[in-house]
């Protein structure tokens, strides 16, 4: 695959499953564009130019904002031309709703619903411009069983999930391909390998690494797959087991998780 003069764009791209999409890309010859609110992103640039010998260029945005987002994506439409977009960025996390700061709340809405659909609206022209363009949006399990102590991360993660299907729907007859994932938990960092093993055979079992989640996601993306599936025991637990049974479940698991 060959894409001079393109480039990939990554949000969330500092750390994480957006840390090792920017290497995917980079080892599969991509320009990458990393979107990220850490000055520190400019480091990961020069280390991805060095060693695979692509271009990497990045944005400081807060995608938390909305104002920010629309700057950010200005800027990228200004400079560059978009093949790739990878909406990566999110939040979640585990507490009772009837404890949980509003402003918290606001935060997930913006960054996993608002700031995925504006990136998407905003590039599409640039990405309509291209001879064939992808969007990939990473979504979650989450998506697919409401839980509760997730608050409204699930239901976000649910929207990515259903829009995602929907504009790949109404663009399928353009160069235009979008694809979304729903990685289950991964291993980014070793306190989250512990909560999640202390989670059981269950949370043992849907552990992956970002690297594996990026490699699969990367090329199967290219080739304008629909859903991509990195997790098989976590998307067949998915499948097999009734809703209500996996909302207490999961419920069940993640209150655990709330009283460590």
């Amino acid at each position: 695959m060959s894409y001079p003069n393109q480039y990939a764009v990554v949000t969330g791209a500092s750390r994480g499953l957006g840390r090792a999409f920017a290497f995917e890309l980079a080892k599969c010859g991509i320009n990458t564009l990393l979107v990220s609110s850490n000055c520190q992103i400019s480091a990961l640039c020069e280390e991805l130019r060095n060693t695979y010998h692509v271009d990497s260029q990045y944005v400081i945005a807060d995608l938390t904002k909305r104002e920010s987002v629309i700057s950010a994506v200005d800027e990228i439409n200004a400079k560059y031309n978009v093949f790739f977009l990878i909406n990566n960025a999110g939040v979640g996390g585990s507490q009772r709703f009837d404890k949980v700061d509003v402003s918290y709340l606001e935060k997930i809405i913006q960054l996993n619903v608002t700031a995925t659909t504006l990136f998407c609206k905003l590039l599409l022209d640039n990405l309509l411009q291209q001879n064939k363009s992808f969007i990939l949006n990473v979504a979650s399990m989450a998506a697919l069983t409401p839980i509760g102590y997730k608050m409204v991360y699930p239901a976000s993660k649910a929207f990515v999930h259903h829009f995602s299907h929907a504009i790949r729907a109404e663009f399928r007859k353009t160069g235009l391909s979008v694809s979304v994932v729903c990685p289950g938990a991964m291993a980014t960092s070793q306190s989250i390998c512990q909560r999640i093993e202390k989670q059981g055979v269950f949370g043992k079992l849907t552990l992956i690494s970002p690297e594996k989640v990026a490699h699969r996601c990367v090329r199967q993306a290219l080739r304008g797959k629909r859903e991509i599936v990195v997790n098989p025991a976590a998307f067949v637990f998915s499948k097999i087991t009734p809703s209500d049974i996996r909302t207490r479940i999961l419920t069940h698991i993640v209150k655990k998780e709330t009283e460590m």
